[in-house]
């Protein structure tokens, strides 16, 4: 999330430095992770890493659900990461070009991190600003090497959590039966009454979902962060840092390049990953395969699809005929946190009880219906906001915590002749 107008003193960077390219990608991720996050809005966590947990899965709806596997799964969380270790380069070089120093990177990772804790424990466990957060400060120092190194430093980090998926897949089994059975019928396929008791919570108030949210919320932050998010996450952002150098996310590179990533996606990616569905399947979707060996036929891939997707986006950027296009995405990824969070508010206020309580009733075809009207709304409206607003009010938010000083919001009205 790049910056706008400040003072020489290490203010935010000017609206005019901005990379279109960058927030049309940014913006298009910011959309497509919904299809995601959908599941964990309105169905319990067990059927987001197991779609037979809960919910029909048959006819449309299995579909739906493929589909978001092989297109979305972990796809944009790459791009998104790519492009926040992308962002700290682009940020940080303007800003010491101004003289200012690493404290304003850190503060600024450190408020993000306190908006991700408030997000995640008041509003919606599936929080990743706080990942990011952790991550943002943890790459920091490597930002200044060379792509290559870059490119070398990623991909290991990355592969520490496919490693441990193998680790723990090798250890099954020697783990206590009771320990097999608690992440079964707790996580993987919970009993009914497991099920029944989701529901009730999140169909309740939300006094009665805090207990429960801050829970879900606080593995994520700890267990999770540790064992996958903070490898996969701190590596795609030095992986992003390399691309950024290399020109990759400013649409500069040739058509043929771009081309490459899509076909790399296309006839690698999505088959192998395909191929892991089907295997899924084919073991009935057992713990002792699909929760962890059974992941790796995603982890890689996915970011082979992912990449793809920044081929897509930038041959699009390149193009003039599509410029009208690509304009509301751009505006979305301008004003990306607001959007991320907005999209958490309207999605708790549909399925949770302080809202419609439609939680655990809609399917994954009335899920994806849901996806597209907050689509809409999000490219209409944040096109709107930016005619009258410099950023968007959850951003204009974090810059002012960050600089320690009131941002102007409101755009200049030019002078009447």
């Amino acid at each position: 999330m790049t910056g706008s107008t400040g003072r020489a003193t290490g203010g935010p960077v000017a609206q005019t430095a901005r990379i279109e390219s960058i927030d049309v990608l940014r913006g298009f991720a910011l959309l497509g992770i919904l299809v995601m996050n959908i599941q964990l809005f309105a169905m319990p966590e067990a059927a987001y890493y197991n779609p037979t947990a809960y919910g029909d899965l048959e006819g449309a709806n299995l579909y739906v659900w493929l589909g978001g596997r092989l297109l979305a799964d972990q796809k944009f969380m790459t791009i998104f990461s790519m492009l926040f270790g992308a962002g700290i380069v682009l940020m940080t070089t303007r800003a010491e070009a101004r003289g200012a120093t690493r404290r304003v990177h850190y503060r600024r990772m450190g408020w993000l991190a306190v908006i991700g804790l408030l997000h995640a424990h008041l509003l919606w466990a599936g929080d990743i600003l706080f990942l990011y957060a952790v991550c943002g400060m943890l790459v920091y120092p490597f930002r200044g090497l060379p792509p290559g190194r870059l490119l070398v430093v990623g991909t290991a980090t990355v592969a520490v959590a496919s490693a441990v998926f193998a680790g723990l897949q090798a250890s099954l089994p020697s783990w206590p039966e009771e320990a097999l059975a608690e992440v079964t019928v707790g996580a993987w396929q919970p009993t009914r009454a497991i099920v029944d008791d989701a529901l009730a919570t999140y169909r309740g108030g939300w006094l009665e979902q805090l207990p429960t949210r801050s829970a879900m919320a606080f593995g994520f932050e700890t267990f999770m962060l540790v064992i996958w998010g903070g490898w996969r996450a701190g590596g795609l952002m030095l992986i992003g840092m390399a691309l950024f150098k290399l020109d990759v996310f400013s649409a500069r590179c040739s058509p043929r390049f771009y081309g490459a990533l899509i076909a790399a996606a296309l006839a690698a990616g999505i088959p192998v990953e395909a191929y892991g569905v089907a295997l899924d399947f084919e073991y009935g979707w057992a713990l002792d395969w699909s929760l962890l060996q059974g992941r790796q036929f995603n982890y890689w891939p996915s970011i082979a699809v992912g990449l793809g997707y920044v081929g897509l986006v930038m041959l699009a950027c390149r193009s003039t005929a599509l410029r009208r296009a690509t304009r509301p995405f751009a505006a979305v990824g301008q004003t990306a946190l607001s959007n991320y969070l907005l999209q958490t508010v309207i999605c708790t206020t549909i399925f949770y009880g302080h809202g419609l309580g439609l939680y655990g009733s809609v399917d994954r075809v009335g899920q994806l219906a849901i996806v597209f009207g907050v689509w809409a709304v999000q490219l209409i409206a944040s096109p709107l906001w930016l005619r009258r607003y410099r950023f968007g009010p959850a951003e204009w938010v974090w810059r002012s915590l960050t600089y320690g000083a009131h941002q102007p919001l409101r755009r200049a009205t030019a002078a009447a002749p």
